[in-house]
């Protein structure tokens, strides 16, 4: 190899930024939400690099720190980096390598390199290709060519573009899925359709969005005092303690005691305001206690975090995606996050907020709920263009007394309604609906309500 080539090849590896990314990832946890999220192991040209990353990223997805001493035991019970000089190296980058606050900068310049390896390799592969075919369909390799590196220039690592044929295919697949699920509907389940996604904890609501599916946002709305923490823990009651799904609660208004004490309330059936004063008996002591052995076994994670930011929600997903693998994230609520621009006016704050949590969703492949704020008038507070970003819009709201009074149609079901939902927006289906609950205040307990049939 010539002085040029080694000069060429030179350009295609950045070891110091390898060694670096590593070494972040060894002394911050956000070094490590970061690299895990954006790197992967072909990334490193060093196959060492490579090995030690893995090892890493194996480390935080089973929430052990990745230290060096935790690293050399995870090798060893492995039976990798058996090679004195690889440890004796890693060592080195632990400790000669400080934690270098800019993390993104050292991986993108890994992504880049490994980005340019790929084109590299491309050029190799065309110039192959054109010196063994001899009856050349040249449309078809340039097309072909053209494919290839645009997903090397345009695309993220995981984005795809859609041919035709590929929509054509997704189309028919889903139409049949659909078409067979409802031939079971009718024959295996007397009529109840199955969910898409995650249940709402509401029958009626189930029906128009057949649950919350990943990748969407959910904007729940309602003004203060009406519900809006007691819907997000029913959510929460239905998705990660009756159905066994993982979910992270994201609370920037309560205390861990007092959410553990509407727990309390809400798996026993008794008053929250007994509960928070003690005033009970052994035989409800009983019930709330076995209440809490029933959120023992189940999916729920709460996050205390006043000081949440847009940035910090990103982060906080991307760590519990990966270690508790979430199905769910409830905000609540967004009203409280801080202002990170004081330039920015509320309703940009507000609208650039939901756009994050768009993003998140759809990158994570979960279901993200916004809890925000409604003026008296029922209108969103602080940006109506939010409700263009979410894919469900649900308002959550008292019925007048005057309403329950003199309703006939309220008078239908088993219980009066004092509460409904409505359905504001719906991407996937039907808007504009308004689904009447019962809200029991002084246990925190929402539920459906039948219509009596006579």
């Amino acid at each position: 190899m010539n002085v040029e080539e080694m000069d060429f090849k030179n350009q295609l590896f950045d070891l110091e930024s390898e060694r670096r990314v590593i070494s972040s990832m060894l002394h911050s946890e956000d070094a490590c939400i970061e690299a895990y999220n954006s790197l992967q192991v072909t990334d490193f040209y060093s196959p060492q690099h490579g090995t030690v990353f893995e090892l890493t990223s194996s480390l935080y997805e089973r929430e052990i720190r990745p230290t060096y001493v935790e690293l050399i035991k995870e090798a060893h019970t492995l039976g990798m980096l058996t090679n004195s000089r690889d440890i004796e190296d890693l060592k080195y980058i632990a400790e000669h390598y400080i934690d270098d606050g800019n993390i993104k900068y050292w991986i993108k310049k890994v992504r880049d390199k490994s980005r340019l390896r790929k084109y590299e390799g491309f050029l190799r592969k065309s110039y192959q290709l054109l010196k063994e075919e001899s009856d050349q369909d040249v449309e078809q390799i340039l097309m072909s060519a053209e494919e290839e590196l645009t997903n090397l220039t345009a695309l993220e690592i995981d984005d795809h573009v859609d041919t035709p044929q590929d929509l054509a295919k997704l189309g028919y697949e889903e139409v049949e899925r659909r078409f067979l699920r409802y031939k079971d509907i009718k024959e295996l389940h007397q009529g109840v359709i199955p969910l898409d996604g995650l249940p709402t904890g509401f029958y009626n609501l189930n029906k128009v969005t057949l649950g919350y599916k990943p990748g969407d946002l959910i904007i729940l709305g309602a003004q203060t005092g009406h519900g809006k923490t007691s819907f997000a823990l029913h959510t929460a009651n239905a998705v990660a303690i009756r159905n066994k799904n993982n979910i992270l609660y994201l609370n920037t208004e309560m205390s861990r005691p007092q959410i553990a004490l509407r727990w309390g309330s809400i798996l026993s059936g008794i008053e929250h305001e007994r509960v928070r004063s003690g005033e009970i008996n052994e035989s409800e002591l009983s019930r709330i206690l076995h209440g809490y052995s029933q959120l023992e076994d189940s999916g729920f994670y709460s996050y205390p975090c006043p000081n949440l930011t847009p940035e910090k929600t990103i982060s906080i997903a991307r760590k519990f995606k990966a270690q508790k693998q979430i199905d769910m994230m409830i905000i609540d609520y967004i009203g409280r996050m801080d202002k990170q621009d004081s330039r920015l006016q509320e309703w940009q704050v507000l609208e650039q907020i939901i756009k994050t949590q768009k993003m998140l969703a759809q990158n994570l492949q979960i279901v993200v709920m916004c809890l925000v704020q409604l003026n008296p008038d029922g209108s969103l507070q602080g940006a109506k263009r939010m409700k263009n970003e979410c894919d469900l819009m649900l308002k959550l709201s008292p019925i007048p007394k005057e309403e329950q009074e003199e309703s006939e149609e309220l008078k239908k079901f088993d219980t009066m309604p004092n509460y409904a939902i409505f359905i504001d927006k719906n991407r996937d289906g039907q808007s504009g609906i308004r689904i009447p609950i019962y809200f029991d205040l002084q246990k925190q307990i929402m539920k459906d309500v039948k219509r009596v049939t006579i």
